[in-house]
């Protein structure tokens, strides 16, 4: 039986562009579904789940780029994102970077470089799922940095130095070195949390503002200027050792 399609969204009000892409990448045995702007996105994002999204920073309408890349990693936080623009610049590039977007690719591109940058994102977001179910089946320890958790005893040292944290912030932060490959966005930290689904992202980001707080002011060196637990605005938070 052959492997099934991998499920593509293309966001670009650029019908040219998501031609380009479209061809280029069902060539390589993608299925693409394209949005023209970003309120299309949201509305197939809504229902549907993506492997990859392709997605324009500059669209038309009321909806940019990064409001749609908000609400992938809100709906489908483990959907590769490529972000392909012909607006590009370093401040742009590196803030895309820091709103977890897997590749960042320039217009014009070849459909070569195309196709290589998706598999070399695909591929790259696939190591990092084993290498978390290696984690999983490896035993009951968490070890990043200067952090070391012992998942069965909820014990947490740092430098080699105890801490004493609260249940849910020992979830909190073992879910977070658990997920370090990207952004966890509120919804699904207040569901680790407090066991609860909220209704909307502004409800869910009231919630877990004061979880990150308490947990900043046990592991942080200075919980003012965290080094550790990286708030990621506009998309959610991230472990980094």
């Amino acid at each position: 039986m052959a492997d099934a399609a991998i499920q593509t969204l293309v966001v670009d009000d650029e019908a040219g562009i998501r031609f380009f892409i479209n061809q280029t990448l069902t060539r390589a045995g993608h299925s693409v579904t394209e949005a023209v702007d970003g309120e299309e996105a949201l509305a197939v994002l809504r229902e549907t789940p993506f492997d990859l999204v392709m997605l324009d920073l500059q669209l038309g309408g009321r909806v940019d780029g990064l409001k749609v890349l908000e609400a992938l990693r809100w709906r489908w936080p483990d959907a590769v994102a490529i972000i392909l623009t012909a607006h590009g610049s370093l401040e742009s590039a590196m803030q895309a970077i820091h709103d977890d977007v897997d590749l960042y690719l320039l217009k014009p591109v070849t459909p070569e470089e195309l196709r290589d940058a998706v598999q070399a994102a695909l591929s790259k977001r696939q190591r990092q799922r084993e290498q978390l179910q290696e984690q999983a089946s490896a035993g009951d320890v968490l070890q990043r940095g200067d952090f070391y958790l012992d998942l069965d005893k909820h014990e947490v040292r740092y430098k080699d130095r105890g801490l004493e944290l609260t249940p849910s912030e020992f979830e909190l932060l073992a879910y977070l070195i658990q997920h370090e490959h990207r952004v966890v966005p509120p919804p699904e930290l207040v569901e680790v949390v407090r066991d609860y689904k909220p209704e909307d992202l502004y409800e869910a980001r009231n919630i877990i503002k004061w979880y990150i707080h308490r947990l900043r002011r046990s592991v942080e060196p200075d919980a003012a200027n965290p080094r550790h637990i990286i708030n990621v605005r506009g998309v959610g938070y991230r472990f980094k050792a």
